[in-house]
């Protein structure tokens, strides 16, 4: 395992440029270069478990697509399998902004949502 990764924070507009140091074991030992805790908890979170708000399209029953996204980040190793149960679904038509188009998405919390209006 490498014993250094360099990150940059996406937490606020900032984008600290941070350095995450590993022991051996594979275990934090240090990070720097953040401005504030929020970059830490950036950081460990990123090195330790992964999460991203995956935002795509989804086809309708009347053959529109509308955007959609997650509505809470999901495990990064789990974005592919998401992508998959978003493709193979079609929505109602007639959805509104926050509507569930798919619930529990994948076994995760994150219900997958519309962001448009579907006709």
């Amino acid at each position: 395992m490498k014993n250094e990764r360099n990150l940059t924070c996406i937490v606020c507009p900032r984008g600290c440029q941070l350095t995450v140091k590993f022991d051996t074991d594979g275990s934090i030992s240090s990070i720097t270069g953040n401005a504030c805790k929020r970059g830490v908890t950036y950081a460990e979170n990123e090195c330790t478990h992964p999460v991203r708000t995956v935002t795509t399209t989804v086809r309708c029953e009347n053959g529109e697509v509308i955007p959609v996204k997650t509505s809470a980040a999901v495990p990064k190793e789990m974005m592919m399998d998401v992508m998959k149960a978003i493709n193979t679904t079609v929505a109602k038509n007639g959805l509104k902004v926050g509507e569930v188009v798919i619930e529990k998405v994948c076994g995760t919390d994150a219900d997958v949502i519309a962001t448009a209006e579907a006709r």
